[in-house]
């Protein structure tokens, strides 16, 4: 694992690890997720444009939900992204893994989240998930938006 710079410089590349756990009665959820920060000139293949000059570069095999939902937490944070980087960034998803046991695809977008916020000081966008009543069903929270796909968010 190279050194990270905590979102101040590219002259190191910032790769870190990020582990979500989220215990429930039954089990629960979990992701590890690896990545790291580039700067927007570097060699990142194809990417998925987040916002103005935010990219996102996902390992090959990918499936689209966990795409989707990591896109997704990444959007969230991009205006203060933005504000860290005027010039922009690609923030490379290294490796995206998870026991399938413990897997709802909306944990990309809580597992990105934790490690933007830890990588780069960000503040709390209200990301969350809890049991539903009775203990059965996860409720996933996001902040002020209540729908995360709509035109609308």
């Amino acid at each position: 694992m190279r050194p990270r710079t905590r979102g101040r410089s590219y002259a190191v590349v910032v790769r870190s690890d990020f582990a979500y756990r989220f215990r429930g009665l039954l089990g629960g959820l979990a992701a590890d997720l690896v990545a790291e920060c580039d700067p927007p000139d570097s060699e990142a293949g194809f990417s998925l444009q987040i916002d103005r000059r935010v990219h996102l570069a996902l390992p090959k095999g990918i499936n689209w939900r966990d795409a989707a939902w990591l896109s997704f937490g990444l959007a969230a944070h991009a205006p203060e992204l933005m504000n860290l980087k005027p010039g922009g960034m690609i923030v490379r998803v290294v490796s995206f893994t998870f026991p399938l046991a413990d897997f709802r695809s909306e944990v990309a977008a809580l597992a990105m989240d934790g490690w933007l916020r830890r990588e780069f000081d960000l503040p709390d966008r209200g990301f969350g998930v809890s049991l539903g009543e009775g203990g059965g069903n996860y409720s996933f929270r996001w902040g002020g938006i209540e729908s995360p796909f709509s035109d609308d968010s």
